[in-house]
């Protein structure tokens, strides 16, 4: 549905080119509580890395890509701006570029002055959260079309007729796919080609490298303990949105590389044995037994290209840092 911005923060100038808000997909609250019990009640109980990110939990991971052990970010972005006029020459300009959890839509402006991109197309799961973004960022740059899409795209992305179809560049950066199991990685991918015209489409995308463990380790469990509290704050969430009864003093964060899934395993783990209630349903933890919130898969450059290959993309050019910690990669539609 379009969303109105005659309430926009600030008055636009006269030669910008307003931009549009759709929202395709609402967020359903039985499903939501559905699913949320659904993996609460699972053998190995897991709750979706998506219900991170309410305001509280959005803002603790803007502080923990500040933090030094944290280096996917600060990587991504050198990278990124050491090889910018090289990736440009790659994907081209003039391009749609749509930028998959766009956030505060920071890291696709940062691409602007080399891609020029004629149509900028942010997704995230609700343009009330793009609205702000989107207005200020069509101030200082006012000649080009934008179009902000609320969807969840981790579930499905079905681009609207208003989306250029010349020359789309899909960009999804921050290490993002590494939260997908590997073969949802490739149906997520497969579904992106599935919109591109092949030979003329592509995609840019960063994806964390496998590196040695205490790097990794320290990256997800912070001296600061910024990253435990924003674990912790997926119970808030939780029990804002199920209705259950979950004490953080409960639960510790618990991360981990697991090298034999190459991924970092992100947990809340019971302190003691607890009892939580919600709605219709209610589950024991024995003390030490864990809720499962997210993974982070972490790619040799094999298995980039074979991941890239198999969801229909052709690996035509892979940038790093020195120390070969993170990758930027832009792939061809096949």
């Amino acid at each position: 549905m379009p969303v109105d911005f005659s309430e926009a923060s600030q008055p636009f100038r006269e030669d910008t080119v307003v931009p549009a808000l759709l929202q395709v997909s609402i967020a359903d609250a039985a499903g939501m509580r559905a699913e949320l019990a659904a993996g609460l009640l699972a053998p190995q109980a897991f709750v979706a890395p998506k219900y991170f990110y309410d305001p509280l939990g959005s803002k603790l991971f803007e502080a923990i890509c500040e933090l030094p052990e944290y280096y996917p970010t600060r990587t991504e972005a050198a990278i990124m701006a050491r090889h910018l006029d090289d990736i440009a020459a790659a994907a081209g300009t003039g391009v749609t570029l749509i930028d998959l959890g766009a956030g505060n839509c920071a890291k696709a402006e940062r691409l602007f002055g080399a891609l020029r991109p004629r149509q900028y197309v942010p997704v995230d799961i609700s343009v009330d959260f793009l609205r702000d973004a989107v207005n200020a960022l069509a101030q200082r740059h006012p000649g080009v079309e934008m179009l902000g899409i609320g969807a969840d795209f981790s579930v499905a992305l079905d681009l609207p007729e208003a989306v250029r179809a010349e020359q789309r560049l899909f960009f999804y950066p921050g290490s993002s796919i590494g939260n997908f199991r590997p073969q949802e990685a490739r149906a997520f991918l497969a579904g992106l080609r599935g919109q591109c015209t092949p030979g003329q489409d592509g995609l840019l995308i960063g994806i964390d490298l496998v590196k040695e463990r205490d790097i990794l380790d320290a990256a997800y469990d912070d001296a600061l303990g910024v990253t435990a509290a924003f674990n912790l704050n997926l119970l808030r969430h939780v029990n804002r949105i199920l209705g259950a009864d979950f004490r953080l003093r409960d639960w510790r964060h618990r991360a981990f590389f697991n090298e034999t899934d190459s991924r970092i395993e992100m947990h809340l783990e019971a302190r003691r044995s607890v009892a939580v209630h919600w709605e219709g349903g209610a589950r024991r933890f024995e003390e030490g037994e864990r809720i499962h919130t997210e993974n982070s898969y972490k790619y040799t450059p094999g298995a980039i290209e074979r991941l890239l290959a198999d969801a229909g993309f052709r690996l035509a050019h892979r940038w790093t840092d020195e120390r070969g910690w993170f990758a930027v990669c832009h792939a061809i539609a096949c």
